[in-house]
């Protein structure tokens, strides 16, 4: 494929990687690193691998069909659309909660705003609703093009410059991964949730593929849009190796353990870049890390509007097409206000708030993937676009991982 065609459907594989390279990369895989080395790398790469194929599904289902993975569901069945629904609704707000707290706390270390992260929080939610009610998708897609290109060159710079930073590692500190120890599983199942991100941002991305479409005029082709999607994947995968490996190399074994708080932790993560670096990278560092958290407060907030207003379409079909824009904005607003009324709560414990959201999508993995899966194999499908065998049994992989260490995590959790 030319580059020149690719560059033209770039899009939703780009705002993909917006909505994953956020909270599951600059925390949850920087904490992976710092906390225990390389020991979860390994995990890290699995979680790409047998979460691929219900992504895949996504890109592959709006492309052939011409509509969104939740006409898929409506296809497969009312219980289908119903869990769908339900998932969303419960996990929804906290989701945004969490990669908004990020945000914030990257804006006030940065820029020295000594107002409360929960005010923060609400100027940010209300500015990014005028520019999704402005710009709509053109917008992101202008944006994340120039944020993922800066932070991919920030993030290779710095692992390479710290491959020679000595570091004094204490051996008080060295902690390796343990499976029989439940901090360090519960750990794992939070990290794995977001890796590279939760499973219902393939819903996500067949939106945003057909809002592409109307932008070009047409539909590209299957091989096309997979082939941008899959750009998109695997550079996301690359950056968390990235973010894991600046945690290890820089602080894993000195005792530095990320904190709870936003401002703080992001006090720390900039510090990874400036000290393999250096200091003078502190700005073009400092906005890459924000516009990145920016962009995945922005795709998060974008992508629940729409997945809602579809849903409100699905539940009273009797509304008419026009109301669709009207229907968004106040999806936009609940979301803002409910979204803000959390953060207002927890905006002291940023930690605590992305374990809870990033473990809820661990454990709705199974019931997502397992209706994913269905939406592309069941019989209204066409068969020469079904996913061959290798997916299948990625698929199947993935099904059955998922089940099982939800169990395993509820029996820990709530039994032992």
């Amino acid at each position: 494929m030319k580059a020149k065609k690719i560059l033209q459907i770039a899009g939703p594989g780009l705002l993909y990687a917006g909505a994953a390279i956020g909270v599951s990369h600059l925390v949850q895989s920087t904490r992976a690193g710092s906390m225990f080395n390389f020991d979860l790398l390994w995990i890290l790469i699995f979680a790409n691998l047998i979460k691929y194929p219900f992504f895949d599904y996504g890109t592959r289902y709006a492309t052939v069909t011409g509509k969104s993975l939740i006409s898929g569901y409506q296809k497969v069945g009312k219980w289908a659309i119903n869990l769908f629904t339900i998932l969303t609704v419960f996990s929804m707000l906290i989701i945004l909660s969490a990669v908004t707290i990020v945000t914030v706390g990257l804006f006030a270390y940065i820029f020295k705003v000594n107002i409360s992260l929960s005010l923060l929080s609400g100027l940010l939610l209300f500015s990014s609703i005028l520019i999704l009610a402005i710009g709509k998708y053109t917008i992101l897609d202008k944006l994340m093009k120039f944020i993922i290109i800066l932070l991919s060159l920030s993030t290779i710079v710095a692992v390479v410059a710290a491959l020679g930073i000595p570091k004094t590692i204490n051996p008080e500190f060295i902690t390796h991964f343990s499976w029989s120890n439940k901090v360090h599983l519960f750990f794992l199942i939070a990290f794995v949730g977001w890796m590279p991100a939760p499973i219902d941002v393939s819903v996500w991305t067949s939106i945003w593929n057909i809002e592409k479409s109307k932008e070009l005029g047409y539909m590209p082709n299957l091989k096309t849009t997979l082939a941008e999607f899959r750009f998109g994947y695997i550079g996301t995968a690359l950056l968390a190796i990235g973010f894991l490996s600046l945690g290890a190399l820089i602080m894993y074994g000195t005792g530095e353990q990320l904190s709870s708080s936003g401002t703080i932790f992001s006090k720390q993560l900039i510090s990874l870049y400036t000290k393999s670096i250096g200091r003078w990278s502190f700005w073009i560092i400092s906005i890459a890390a924000f516009t990145t958290m920016l962009s995945t407060t922005l795709t998060v907030l974008d992508a629940y509007a729409r997945v809602m207003t579809k849903l409100t379409g699905v539940y009273f079909p009797k509304s008419k097409p026009a109301k669709a824009n009207y229907l968004n904005i106040f999806w936009l607003i609940v979301l803002f206000a409910g979204s803000w009324v959390i953060i207002s709560f927890f905006v002291g414990s940023m930690r605590e708030m992305v374990d809870i959201a990033t473990t809820l999508s661990f454990v709705f993995s199974p019931a997502l993937a397992w209706i994913n899966y269905r939406a592309v194999t069941d019989k209204h499908f066409p068969k020469k676009y079904r996913p061959g065998l290798f997916l299948r049994i990625l698929s199947w992989t993935g099904i059955i991982f998922f089940t099982a260490f939800t169990v395993v995590y509820i029996i820990w959790r709530f039994f032992i």
